[in-house]
């Protein structure tokens, strides 16, 4: 249920890009204003495995729901300002393509954004691309991907890590937040309330309310089984010459649904290819994050943090060597100079988990960012707080609410995701190994 009254206190967990926009909308609400806000990350910022800190990430309202492709648009407006000024914010362009037989997502967001432009007058941002050909012209790589699909003028990408270290600075700057370092590795319940965490070490802290921000890290705190879970994406980067930053640095973002391999426009002569797909599960054994004795099988991160000089399986590296090849074939052989795994918590259909938790007093949920959050950086901390408040954003009562029913398998089925289903990390590690 909703809180009454603001709490005396505010424990966020994790700071990712729902926890420290949390932080920051909770400083600018008068409500709040008495309230002792804590900030626990178990990485010093910038974390150097959190989904949030990297070279780029897509910001698009290019949705097939409309909900969210109106949250996305009152999103891009403020990185279109103040939160994308100084190159944190490119207006590349977005080109959106599928292949022939998987067009549903992309038509539902081609009507969607259409709409989008239309209703503040834009006549020429939005064009259908109707075949591969057509891709290619206007992507303008001398390749391309896909053989349907449309260009989006006004979506492009942010520089991720520079827009946390600018969130981060604008909470630094209210004085209002104590930021913790040290990792959560249990709830601190009395009966059905929680009351706070333990530390890894020993320590607690003890809040009123604790919000779960923690990303893909959030099933070791509480059962998410069946509801939500961590999977593995592979990213990929290589060098490029001053020539090639000059010649690539103004092409749109190309992302091919159909295969949900993508390509970013490169910044300081770094080049990024990535795969927004149904990723690699990591099946874990942990102890029952809340019933003693009982141990369960869960999916969680594994990451360069745990593994240093970690790199990714030969199937993702494979992929990734593929969608260059056509996506820029002159950088078709180039060497990747590192890879990453980025761990996204994905949800049954891709909607955010944003709720408190129906068997628990003093805990809230804000995790299930499904691989699409970050665009929502600038806003979604206020549209937590008001969740929490009881004043759920238009279109998102149902989306956001827990879910009755645990699903046998989560594999996010939202129409955007590309590649193999049902993938584990070691599996694919091992294979690398063997060659």
């Amino acid at each position: 249920m909703p809180e009454m009254s603001p709490p005396s206190s505010i424990l966020i967990v994790g700071s990712g890009a729902f926890g420290l926009s949390t932080a920051l909308a909770l400083t600018s609400r008068p409500a709040y204003a008495s309230t002792k806000i804590t900030l626990l990350d178990r990485s010093a910022f910038p974390s150097p495995d959190s989904s949030s800190i990297d070279t780029s990430r897509i910001i698009r309202p290019d949705y097939a729901s409309p909900a969210y492709a109106a949250l996305a648009s009152e999103a891009q407006t403020l990185w279109r300002g103040e939160w994308g000024a100084g190159g944190r914010y490119n207006e590349s362009g977005l080109v959106l393509t599928a292949e022939v037989g998987q067009q549903e997502y992309v038509r539902a967001s081609l009507d969607n954004v259409r709409q989008l432009a239309s209703d503040i007058g834009d006549k020429d941002g939005v064009k259908e691309l109707r075949s591969g050909r057509e891709i290619d012209e206007v992507v303008a790589t001398g390749g391309g991907s896909g053989m349907w699909g449309y260009i989006n003028r006004r979506s492009g990408w942010a520089d991720a890590h520079a827009a946390m270290r600018y969130c981060r600075q604008k909470v630094e700057d209210t004085g209002r937040v104590d930021f913790v370092t040290g990792e959560a590795i249990r709830l601190l319940l009395r009966g059905s309330t929680v009351e706070g965490v333990q530390l890894k070490g020993g320590d607690h802290i003890m809040a009123n309310l604790v919000v779960l921000a923690a990303g893909a890290w959030t099933g070791k705190l509480v059962d998410l089984r069946g509801r939500a879970q961590a999977t593995g994406q592979v990213l990929a980067y290589m060098d490029i010459t001053a020539e090639e930053q000059d010649a690539l640095g103004k092409m749109p973002v190309l992302l091919n649904l159909g295969t949900g391999m993508f390509v970013m426009p490169p910044k300081d002569r770094l080049l990024k290819v990535a795969r927004h797909g149904y990723g690699y599960s990591n099946p874990t054994e942990i102890q029952h994050p809340e019933k003693d004795g009982e141990r369960i099988e869960v999916s969680l991160p594994r990451t360069q943090v745990d593994e240093p000089g970690q790199w990714i399986p030969m199937e993702g590296e494979k992929a990734c060597r593929q969608a260059v090849r056509k996506m820029i074939p002159r950088l078709g052989d180039r060497p990747f100079r590192f890879t990453r795994i980025c761990w996204y918590t994905d949800t049954p259909e891709g909607d955010f988990l944003i709720t408190y938790h129906p068997n628990y007093t003093g805990l809230f949920i804000a995790t299930g960012g499904s691989g699409h959050g970050f665009k929502f950086l600038p806003v979604i901390g206020e549209k937590i707080i008001d969740t929490m408040n009881g004043n759920l954003p238009q279109g998102f009562e149902e989306k956001w609410k827990w879910p009755e029913e645990a699903c046998h398998i989560v594999n996010t089925e939202d129409g955007s995701r590309g590649g193999s289903r049902g993938m584990t990390l070691d599996t694919e590690m091992k294979r690398r190994s063997m060659l």
